[in-house]
């Protein structure tokens, strides 16, 4: 998804859509229309994406830079008490996402090539792994790191 991909999207999910963006940002319709599609030299700025992500409450404009980035957006697991069990869980889920990317891989090259379809199915599992280690390290800094905790966890 591109960034004015993720921009639509997020009108979309917001409740009354385009209407009530236009509402919540204090601009007219064709005003945002104009930031969206460039028209007229105007462009949507990031403090403008970003609310809209926030009215929208999705994370659709931060996965699109991400991807245009090269990369992948994690969200962080919002976790208010957790401890040695929920990190151990996350730490489960690691290792049977290793042993589904494990069988996808020898699936995927076993016949000498790895064509698109099967490249998308290996990169959306490395995908999982890198969204399930970023919140091991999340939460253990959340649980282990004494000043992160005595902060409230949001270094």
């Amino acid at each position: 998804m591109n960034i004015r991909q993720s921009l639509l999207e997020m009108i979309k999910a917001f409740p009354g859509g385009w209407d009530a963006m236009c509402g919540a940002l204090g601009m007219n319709r064709i005003a945002l229309q104009n930031r969206i599609y460039e028209c007229k030299g105007m462009d949507v700025g990031v403090n403008t994406a970003l609310l809209m992500q926030e009215f929208s409450g999705t994370t659709l404009f931060a996965e699109a830079v991400a991807a245009q980035s090269g990369g992948t957006f994690v969200k962080l697991p919002q976790i208010d008490a957790v401890g040695n069990e929920e990190i151990s869980e996350k730490f489960h889920e690691a290792m049977e996402t290793l042993g589904k990317l494990s069988i996808e891989y020898r699936d995927a090259v076993k016949d000498g090539e790895v064509n698109s379809r099967e490249r998308e199915r290996l990169n959306a599992i490395i995908d999982q792994m890198h969204m399930t280690l970023n919140q091991i390290m999340a939460l253990t800094v959340k649980v282990y790191c004494r000043e992160t905790a005595a902060k409230g966890g949001d270094e």
